[in-house]
């Protein structure tokens, strides 16, 4: 588990990275790129994400967007 309280992804290129039991709470994650993250799995409240980032939250569910 890491704890990434307020971190800032903003502009990151994500691919590869893997967020498993990650405190990710307030962390920006604007405009950061092909990140995957399950909201089960991990604590993001108050995170902030763009529109386009949804993909993103909610892939594992199937979900088309756009």
């Amino acid at each position: 588990m890491a704890n990434l309280i307020g971190s800032s992804f903003a502009g990151s290129e994500l691919s590869g990275a893997i967020f498993d039991q990650t405190v990710l709470e307030k962390a920006d994650f604007r405009e950061a790129q092909n990140y995957r993250i399950d909201p089960e799995l991990n604590r993001i409240k108050g995170a902030r994400f763009d529109l386009d980032g949804l993909p993103g939250l909610l892939g594992k569910y199937g979900i088309k967007i756009g």
